[in-house]
């Protein structure tokens, strides 16, 4: 059974920092890239950030510089380090892992943690 669990979440002033953690288990198939989507009230999930198995990033132009998204490959987990966070970063966050085998995807989605950041 595929299990995603995500930490980290949690209530943090303007300016502060949280690490979001995203362990994944149960996935037989060769992991490709790992990610974090975030929803908040009224909007559309929106990809955060994306590292692929190979290292390399993407992220969305409103956290550059803000946001570090990391992978332990050994652990299967991946990790989004948030730094001078701002009210409008509220939002759900959930973790997304994307596996392959044999030409087939899988999509995996974490149940997602709360991000409240006060201004």
């Amino acid at each position: 059974q595929v299990q995603l669990v995500e930490s980290g979440g949690g209530l943090v002033q303007a300016g502060g920092s949280l690490r979001l953690s995203c362990a994944a288990s149960g996935i037989i198939f060769r992991i490709n890239a790992m990610g974090w989507y975030r929803q908040a009230p009224g909007k559309q999930r929106e990809l955060v950030a994306q590292i692929t198995s190979g290292g390399g990033t993407i992220y969305v132009l409103s956290v550059k510089g803000r946001f570090t998204i990391s992978r332990d490959n050994a652990k299967n987990t991946v990790y989004l380090q948030m730094n001078s966070l701002k009210a409008e970063d509220t939002a759900v966050y959930y973790c997304n892992v994307q596996s392959s085998f044999t030409g087939e995807e899988y999509d995996y989605w974490g149940q997602g943690t709360q991000v409240t950041v006060s201004s």
